[in-house]
């Protein structure tokens, strides 16, 4: 029977082609306008790390004095001082843990090969591949004694490997960056996160680093972040030994934690170390506080989705039921106009479901075409996106949730439009237009 509806749907769009055409275009830009900023939204608002964003931590430390506010929704900083972090990293905690920072240099070969460019870099601690899961492609990350002797090694990704090397092994080659010669001692998958989820205070949509360096070359080189920098006091700071001893927050710090007992255990940790640090004069406060957060909660709290695109995709569904409602009239008329030969279709015996069904499956049947049609229309669309800013290359797509999502939306959207029609039509009194025959 439902082969049977398809064959009458079909022979519908062909008697009517105009209007069945001016729906399915009406349904294909609903669809393309909505799929574009649903899209977004998705890849946005997507876990960027599913098999551990509920075991990566990453902690806040009310360190301010009583009465000293901060601008979070917590009153808490969203970094870490130096002297925290590093205590943090240093703490015989059964877990593992990475100090992260941002910062950058000029890359070249020392030879005059290669004309020197500007490349983000990264300074970690060892465990930082295996927590995010960086896949090597050749050597390994630097050892536990050559992160602590701060030796000039380090790790870059496969993209910047083809730059220099071409794609060749590189272990055991040098790399300079400003005036110093560094080690290379592995090279990793290029990283090609959507959202850059372990360091949200410096871009949520930017590029990943090309280049992962042991974190105590930080204090050995005195090396800049390249990141926001927040205090809560005037401090005046002019060297790099002051900034390291100040209560100015500028790093990123993470834990990995793959229990709640073990989550309970570090924030008993936490709250030790505080009062420890109560003893030497900081944390001054009546009552010590801290927050814990994973990788999906973390991004909720620094609003990797901003209220404008939850409004650009309610804008985007109400376009879309504008659209619908174009078609509910078009629909009207359409099978109003076939109230005689659905007359003649009960008087042989046909019932009020069946001819339900019928029109149920014509209007379902317009939204596949309009649905597939609004797939292209989304791609351009996204297209559009993608070229107003360079973050969103990796945002505006469609995976292969929102392909299989278009058509699926069309048919429900077109179903819905299509209820009152069919509902209309299938109470036909077949006397009045037998009578009329």
């Amino acid at each position: 029977m439902f082969t049977h509806y398809l064959d009458l749907s079909w022979r519908s769009f062909k008697r009517t082609p105009l209007v069945s055409i001016l729906m399915v275009l009406a349904i294909a830009i609903g669809i393309g306008v909505t799929m574009t900023s649903l899209s977004v939204y998705h890849m946005m608002s997507m876990d960027p790390i599913p098999s551990k964003s509920q075991q990566l931590f990453h902690p806040q430390l009310k360190t301010m004095d009583e009465g000293i506010n901060w601008w979070t929704s917590n009153d808490m900083p969203t970094q870490l001082t130096y002297q925290d972090a590093v205590n943090l990293q240093k703490a015989e905690v059964p877990a593992k843990k990475s100090i992260s920072m941002r910062s950058g240099f000029s890359v070249h070969l020392g030879d005059g090969s290669i004309k020197p460019f500007m490349s983000q870099a990264r300074f970690i601690n060892a465990d930082f591949f295996s927590m995010f899961q960086l896949e090597f492609v050749f050597g390994d990350s630097w050892s536990l004694a050559q992160e602590h002797n701060a030796t000039p090694v380090l790790v870059i990704d496969s993209q910047l490997n083809d730059k220099l090397f071409a794609g060749t092994n590189s272990v055991g080659k040098q790399l300079y960056l400003d005036d110093k010669a560094f080690l290379i001692v592995g090279v990793i998958k290029q990283w090609t996160t959507h959202i850059k989820y372990y360091d949200l205070n410096n871009g949520a949509f930017n590029e990943t680093e090309n280049i992962y360096m042991p974190f105590p070359l930080v204090e050995a080189n005195q090396y800049e972040n390249w990141g926001n920098t927040n205090g809560w006091k005037h401090e005046s700071i002019r060297t790099f030994e002051e900034k390291i001893r100040s209560e100015h927050v500028w790093l990123q710090f993470w834990v990995e934690l793959p229990t709640r007992d073990a989550k309970k255990d570090y924030g008993e940790f936490l709250l030790a170390y505080m009062q420890e640090q109560q003893k030497i004069g900081r944390f001054n406060r009546k009552e010590l506080d801290f927050a814990l957060h994973n990788v999906t909660e973390w991004m909720e709290f620094n609003n990797v989705v901003s209220e404008d695109n939850k409004v650009m995709v309610a804008l985007s569904f109400m376009f879309l039921a504008v659209c619908l409602a174009n078609i509910l009239g078009l629909l009207l008329a359409k099978f109003l106009r076939r109230a005689p030969e659905i007359g003649v279709r009960r008087a042989l015996g046909a019932s009020k479901t069946q001819v339900f069904y019928q029109h149920l499956v014509e209007v379902s049947l317009l939204g596949l075409f309009g649905g597939l049609l609004g797939i292209l229309v989304a791609q351009l669309g996204l297209w559009g996106v993608r070229i107003t800013r360079d973050y969103y290359e990796n945002l505006a797509t469609m995976d292969i949730t929102m392909l299989l999502a278009a058509p699926a939306i069309a048919i429900v959207a077109c179903l819905v439009a299509g209820l009152y029609p069919a509902w209309l039509v299938c109470r036909t009194n077949p006397a009045v237009y037998l009578k009329s025959q």
